[in-house]
């Protein structure tokens, strides 16, 4: 490395990209749209799906239906990371997050319109379908790309904070998407369902805005200056890094499934209890949202400053310790302790992992091979949780709420062991290494492992 580009790596070591706090707020416009338009998929299939698209089910019969459904995006999400992985390796991490927004969009928009059961028969589910693969492989194209872009034009002691921010946009969708269901409720009517979908397009409009001034990501610049772009990103991820696709895998599992219990599921569940009432759970939904918006970007500056194992050790552990206490606190059906559920669930539990998953992800990869590595393996572990409220549904109908609890606790496990068996990428030594690049040039172990960095 010649003194010129050792000089241009310590400053951005240091200092990272001039339009850094830019990119990652534009990439934080698009995950809030884009989790917008997938959980009002979500809580519509909770509250609304049931009836409007399978009315002549009886209605457990419905909720598992519409609940299958919602599952049908996420099996569509591997493909969609898998794409948008390649595309962004291959040609920047830019055109993706562009392309994904839009495409997401349009379908959310069609959601809004879509004949019901009652004006064309099967025809309505069939369409409802249909887009909801669309909407998948969208959503699977789009997270990647924004992570990435904030997490690469970040300083290298700060890309914890930097890459929470785009993470901070998926709670911030959740809760404008429950807030609009949330108004959109009093109407009585098709529009409660249809509005939050058609509200959409505003926000599209303005994530799109935003997102076509960005600048593209100065580590794939450089990687494609010096010749690095490798021509099949997707099949050398998987021959080299198998073993932290799965890894990541077994990490984003628990932060998925742990999530679709508590919005999808539990939302359903205690809207059952309130006798049809599904102010005090949205209500929940929506304070845990907001709640959560804050602590992922805290959990990311945390784990810029102590690691990121310790911090997803804790929420793990955290899941797996609350599942039964969970449903006890909801069955006495006291609107605080219900709210108090969602907070914990989704406000802390939740915020950890996503505030974590950022920067931790994208350091167990190659610069040319990362957006496809992190992509395929989160995606692959959100397309096993569109289901989790299905199975919830099935394991309430035998072992009544103890089931759904006992799911919440194994998908906690499971977080366990994904942390014990996955390296820290941002220790004491990786610390170390940075504080000397940025000080004096570049360090004798930096010198080996700039590339993960």
């Amino acid at each position: 490395m010649s003194a010129s580009e050792r000089d241009d790596v310590r400053v951005q070591a240091a200092h990272g990209s001039p339009g850094k706090l830019k990119t990652a707020l534009a990439a934080a416009a698009g995950t809030c749209v884009e989790n917008y338009d997938f959980i009002a998929y979500g809580t519509a299939s909770a509250l609304y799906f049931g009836d409007v698209f399978f009315p002549e089910s009886d209605p457990v019969v419905g909720t598992l239906l519409a609940f299958a459904t919602l599952g049908v995006g996420f099996l569509m999400r591997p493909l969609g990371g898998t794409i948008g992985g390649y595309l962004g390796d291959r040609f920047g991490r830019k055109p993706v997050l562009v392309g994904a927004l839009l495409v997401m969009g349009i379908a959310t928009v069609l959601i809004g319109v879509l004949p019901t059961y009652q004006q064309v028969g099967l025809l309505a589910p069939v369409l409802l379908v249909l887009i909801r693969v669309v909407q998948g492989l969208a959503f699977g194209a789009e997270w990647g790309g924004a992570v990435m872009m904030a997490f690469e034009h970040a300083p290298w002691n700060q890309r914890g904070r930097f890459a929470a921010i785009p993470q901070a946009g998926n709670p911030l969708g959740i809760a404008l998407a429950n807030i609009a269901f949330l108004a959109s409720a009093p109407l009585n009517n098709d529009w409660s369902w249809r509005l939050p979908f058609l509200v959409s397009a505003v926000l599209i409009v303005v994530g799109l805005i935003v997102r076509m001034k960005l600048s593209e990501s100065p580590e794939f610049e450089k990687t494609r200056t010096e010749g690095r772009i490798e021509s099949n990103p997707l099949l050398a991820v998987v021959r080299e890094d198998w073993r932290n696709i799965l890894r990541v895998i077994a990490l984003r599992v628990v932060e998925s499934c742990a999530y679709y219990l508590t919005a999808t599921y539990l939302l359903s569940y205690v809207t059952d209890r309130q006798g049809g009432d599904r102010s005090v759970a949205l209500i929940g939904i929506i304070s845990a949202s907001v709640l959560a918006v804050a602590m992922t970007l805290l959990s990311g500056i945390l784990t810029d400053r102590v690691g990121r194992r310790p911090v997803y050790l804790a929420a793990c552990g955290l899941a797996a310790a609350f599942g039964f206490p969970m449903y006890l606190l909801v069955n006495t059906d006291s609107p605080v302790l219900v709210v108090m559920v969602f907070l914990i669930s989704i406000g802390l539990i939740h915020a950890a992992l996503t505030g974590t998953q950022g920067p931790w992800f994208a350091e167990l990869f190659r610069t040319n091979t990362r957006t496809s590595g992190a992509s395929i393996g989160y995606q692959l572990a959100a397309s096993i949780a569109g289901f989790a409220p299905f199975l919830a549904v099935l394991l309430a109908e035998r072992f009544s709420w103890a089931g759904p609890a006992g799911f919440y606790v194994c998908v906690g496990i499971v977080g366990l062991i994904g942390v014990l068996a996955t390296k820290e990428t941002w220790g004491p030594a990786q610390r170390a290494d940075v504080a000397a690049l940025v000080a004096s040039g570049e360090s004798p172990s930096m010198s080996a492992s700039t590339d993960r960095r």
